[in-house]
């Protein structure tokens, strides 16, 4: 009786080892090797985000460029030979940030490294001067009564850590999106704070204040994080400090702007089924886009590609989105989720690149349990590319969130964020800050991921519906 127990057990467990060495089939796992290591050898990524770049440059949302750019990528897309390429239109705001003058007036008078955050209100045409009243965080901000901050501008004077994961900036843009919200209900003229940045330059990091699709009510303004170590000496003498700001920034009619679509035709009885890749065309004004986002355009075209050039179709339709304001409230997402809200299930998972060209080091996902071990297979071929096996607790990116809220299970490829937030959101956002090699091992991640996801049997299971919102309320601080 123990000896059929022991039999039985072994059988079990031999055959369950079975089961997990063949959630990836040898042979598919030898053509994503094999597309993997031509990716890190040479791939038209750097080229894609070159031309982006150079030929459409800033693309902020509701602008020139951000046509531009849907007709770049609609182009791009025909001549690198994509299918169903087509755009969904998608209503945006359009915020022009004018221009900005910010000086301390006493008691050390002098012009400060400034610029405007995405949806700040403008001053009055003569402009605030108003005393500075300085905290270091959103609680210390909440904190501080009608009397002490009425009339005044708010400075929230809190120093990003820099982080290879970029754990630092969920911090910082929380300020930017909340802060002024916070100030305004107690009176503040503007609000300032020290940039959602790690730049030792002396450029400012712009970024949107909008909390919850809401425009900000009064100016919101970033320094530098040099100038504000000068105005934060300022404050710190003791002396009553005062800053003087002018902006012309204002809102404009909101404007058309679309998701650039195309796609890689699956082939066979799962052909309906999607794997998507993501970024968003968008960017902030002040660069040229290249890390925020061209370079994440750049990789989901360049991994597609490779498979669209493959002998044979993959058994998913692999689909690039190249998501509309990204930047500015997400509006590309959450209309394309609206639009495939009956076909959700058909997007069995969703990859997105949109963490600047740095390698990527980390591999994480969140699907269901009982695809966990596909995720460990998938691991194993991106082993020898230098990425470690992360949790089970991806966010899958911005542009991803309306559809893993609605079930889809994501995929993250982690980029190195050590040097990202020196440029981001900066007019230091170049294309000189992309490196090739690198690039293209985001390139062979990407390309392994995605082949693997759209050829394999299974799927990755459904994740549950997450209604949830966050809010500029205390508890989500």
């Amino acid at each position: 009786m123990i000896r059929t127990r022991l039999l039985v057990a072994s059988l079990s467990m031999l055959s369950l080892g079975i089961a997990r060495a063949e959630a990836i089939p040898d042979n598919i796992k030898e053509q994503a090797i094999a597309l993997r290591d031509n990716a890190m050898q040479e791939s038209i990524a750097y080229d894609v985000v070159e031309s982006l770049t150079m030929e459409v440059g800033p693309r902020s949302a509701g602008s020139t460029g951000d046509a531009a750019a849907v007709r770049w990528a609609v182009e791009k897309l025909k001549s690198l030979g994509f299918r169903n390429v087509h755009t969904d239109e998608v209503v945006v705001p359009h915020w022009d940030r004018g221009t900005l003058d910010v000086r301390i007036t006493a008691p050390y008078p002098q012009s400060l490294v400034a610029t405007a955050l995405g949806g700040s209100a403008g001053t009055p045409a003569e402009g605030i001067e108003a005393e500075v009243v300085r905290v270091e965080s959103l609680a210390e901000l909440r904190a501080l009564s009608q009397e002490q901050l009425q009339g005044r501008i708010a400075y929230v004077d809190h120093v990003m850590e820099r982080l290879k994961t970029g754990a630092g900036y969920g911090v910082s843009t929380r300020i930017r999106s909340c802060g002024h919200v916070v100030a305004a209900e107690r009176g503040a003229l503007a609000t300032i704070i020290r940039s959602a940045g790690t730049s030792s330059h002396r450029v400012a990091h712009t970024g949107s204040m909008r909390a919850n699709n809401v425009p900000g009510t009064i100016p919101g303004i970033a320094l530098a994080n040099a100038d504000a170590d000068i105005l934060t000496y300022a404050v710190q003498t003791g002396e009553r400090v005062t800053v003087r700001l002018h902006s012309s920034a204002r809102d404009l009619p909101q404007a058309m702007s679309a998701n650039v679509v195309g796609e890689v035709p699956g082939q066979g009885e799962l052909a309906k089924e999607v794997v998507i890749l993501g970024a968003h065309l968008d960017s902030w004004d002040l660069g040229t886009g290249a890390i925020d986002d061209g370079t994440g355009v750049a990789i989901v075209i360049a991994a597609a590609k490779l498979i669209l050039d493959a002998e044979e179709s993959p058994r998913r339709s692999i689909r690039v989105v190249l998501f509309a304001n990204e930047e500015f409230g997400l509006s590309g997402a959450k209309k394309y989720a609206q639009a495939h809200a009956n076909s959700v299930d058909q997007h069995v998972v969703g990859l997105e690149a949109d963490f600047g060209p740095g390698a990527v080091w980390k591999f994480s996902s969140q699907v269901a349990e009982d695809a966990l071990d596909i995720v460990t297979e998938l691991h194993q071929l991106l082993e020898a590319i230098g990425i470690e096996l992360g949790d089970n607790k991806s966010s899958g990116g911005a542009d991803l969130g309306p559809l893993r809220k609605a079930g889809m299970p994501v995929l993250g490829l982690s980029a190195n964020g050590t040097y990202y937030f020196d440029y981001h959101h900066t007019a230091d956002d170049t294309l000189d800050k992309v490196d090739r090699d690198d690039l293209n091992q985001n390139v062979a991640a990407y390309v392994t991921t995605a082949y693997v996801a759209a050829n394999i049997e299974r799927n990755f299971g459904r994740l549950p519906l997450d209604t949830s919102e966050k809010t500029c309320a205390p508890e989500f601080d």
